[in-house]
């Protein structure tokens, strides 16, 4: 299946990023809680701030540490969690995935594709998609990296939330 069409059921979630501790904008973005429910909401759960054995969790204050010009942009890390399906396929820029190390080990670690990557169809699972926000991405995108593509600059998420 090509990139979902939007759907009013999905939940909106957005975070606002910094670079260098300027603000550089605002990327909303679809959960694709339709085809991948467990996932979505997991996403989700970390937009709003929910609480593990009483600890608050958040993707707020956490950074995007690895670019990869023309792939990806990679930050958070959390914890692990279970599969959903791998409908859906990396055919466009702006989609959202979460990073594992094989089955049953999705977390909260995620990328946000920078173009077309078919190679990680069946791979690793889309679960969005950025609706509104692909130049605040594309800024991130060209932060200078120095070994292991390591960012040089703090690219901090500075607030999200659920819309």
């Amino acid at each position: 299946m090509a990139v979902a069409n939007s759907s009013p059921v999905n939940p909106m979630v957005f975070f606002d990023d910094s670079i260098g501790g300027q603000e550089v904008g605002h990327m909303k973005t679809e959960l694709f809680a339709d085809i991948v429910p467990k996932t979505a909401e997991n996403f989700r759960q970390f937009y709003t701030e929910f609480r593990k054995d009483g600890v608050p969790i958040s993707y707020e204050g956490s950074t995007f540490h690895r670019v990869i010009k023309d792939f990806m942009i990679q930050g958070g890390d959390f914890v692990n969690g279970d599969d959903d399906n791998f409908k859906l396929r990396y055919s466009a820029p702006g989609l959202l995935s979460m990073t594992n190390s094989g089955p049953s080990t999705n977390g909260c670690q995620l990328f946000i594709t920078c173009s077309e990557c078919d190679w990680l169809d069946g791979k690793l699972m889309v679960f969005g998609k950025i609706i509104d926000g692909l130049l605040v991405m594309r800024k991130i995108e060209n932060v200078p990296t120095g070994p292991n593509n390591k960012t040089k600059l703090p690219l901090v998420i500075s607030q999200c939330g659920e819309i």
